[in-house]
């Protein structure tokens, strides 16, 4: 019986370690990986809004640039596993790596005990972290910029 991918659901060659159609990695634990050190040009954040606005995560480095994900009014979980709300597919992000959380009229990141941690703006993410806009979150290899709208 052969296997399939549990991203794209297309047929795998036998040991494949990467799907051959999405690059889903198959294979391996969560490599090491130290945050990059965001130098003084700023990643370009919108305005702030209205007290009514949404809020979205844009990535803005890492394989999945100019993505972005909506956020409301339930917590969205955060990790290299597809079975996250939040997908992010690189061997530096843990399977379960954070969550984003709903506070009072915002938003808070929440590091779920991940290999590498989660980062907002080079500080290291110990205790549940309240987000402002134009705050840059760091998971893994990925780099998003939390903006409300």
């Amino acid at each position: 019986m052969s296997e399939t991918c549990p991203v794209c659901r297309n047929e795998l060659p036998p040991e494949a370690a990467a799907c051959p159609y999405c690059g889903f990695k198959l294979l391996g634990s969560t490599q090491r990986f130290a945050p990059v050190t965001l130098g003084d040009e700023p990643l370009a954040a919108k305005p702030a809004p209205a007290p009514s606005a949404q809020a979205e995560l844009r990535v803005v480095r890492g394989p999945q640039t100019g993505v972005s994900f909506r956020l409301g009014d339930e917590p969205l979980s955060v990790g290299r596993s597809p079975q996250r709300d939040v997908f992010l597919n690189d061997m530096t992000v843990s399977r379960e790596h954070a969550l984003i959380e709903p506070v009072d009229g915002g938003h808070a990141v929440r590091d779920l005990n991940s290999f590498n941690g989660t980062w907002v703006n080079n500080d290291s993410v110990d205790a549940p972290r309240t987000l402002k806009n134009g705050d840059v979150i760091q998971i893994g290899a990925f780099c998003l910029v939390y903006q409300t709208e």
